[in-house]
């Protein structure tokens, strides 16, 4: 017995930690959204752009390797860090105990909030508002989990797999109201101006932190002095500030 536990322990003594295996093959994988503007989206020469984008370029070359952008959706992103497809997640990530008990978290990177948008003409100014009426959201996402705990049970969650889907279904006029990030809304009324649509009440405010691996200490301890040194020179300001119109200002 004593044999076999102790050979049930050599794989995870051998392990190679995750930053060194970076250093040492001098590239890094880094997951990002590609449906979420501005943090991340595909620009009109199919190249994915986007503060998201921006920080793991940073960090990249912060670290002195080549990144390799893995696209990932609301739904897959954590399995993928799970899995080691991806050696850090930078996608939008709001910081939950669920998460935590999965996957390790850095600090704030950027500042982000949830939110229930609809047309001027609905009345909704809470989450008693929405009951009897249909709500779009990406399955998976922080608004889902956020806007699940508080709905009426009269209230129609319809879970779309991705933003595009869910935008769709909102701009089509499948669903009476959406629960998304700002960004998302944002972008959405832009392009749709028809709409009529407008901010209702907010879900959560929720900033931004990079998933890493559970356990990844060297990694998340590496990234963080990153972060830290992009907070110090106002850079993590200057990529607020380019992509979502204001600095980041204070973050945890």
């Amino acid at each position: 017995l004593l044999t076999l536990a102790t050979t049930a322990l050599l794989p995870l003594a051998a392990h190679a930690d995750a930053l060194d295996d970076i250093l040492a093959k001098k590239q890094i994988n880094i997951a990002v959204p590609t449906d979420f503007p501005p943090y991340g989206f595909v620009g009109t020469d199919l190249k994915p752009q986007g503060l998201d984008v921006d920080m793991a370029v940073y960090i990249g070359a912060k670290l002195g390797v080549k990144v390799e952008l893995v696209p990932v959706t609301s739904a897959n992103r954590i399995p993928y860090l799970q899995t080691k497809k991806a050696d850090l997640v930078i996608s939008t990530l709001g910081k939950t105990p669920e998460r935590a008990a999965v996957i390790d978290f850095t600090a704030a990177y950027s500042p982000f909030f949830q939110a229930v948008f609809a047309a001027k003409g609905v009345a909704i100014k809470s989450a008693a508002d929405l009951a009897g009426k249909t709500v779009a959201v990406t399955r998976g996402a922080i608004e889902d989990m956020e806007l699940t705990k508080i709905a009426p049970a009269s209230a129609d969650i319809k879970r779309f797999e991705d933003n595009n889907t869910t935008v769709s279904a909102f701009v089509s006029g499948q669903v009476q109201a959406i629960a998304t990030g700002a960004s998302v809304a944002g972008n959405m009324m832009a392009r749709n101006p028809q709409l009529g649509a407008e901010y209702k009440f907010v879900l959560k405010d929720s900033p931004n932190f990079i998933g890493v691996g559970k356990g990844e200490d060297k990694l998340r301890t590496k990234v963080n002095e990153i972060i830290a040194g992009a907070k110090a020179s106002g850079h993590i300001d200057k990529m607020a500030q380019k992509w979502l119109g204001r600095p980041a200002g204070t973050l945890p």
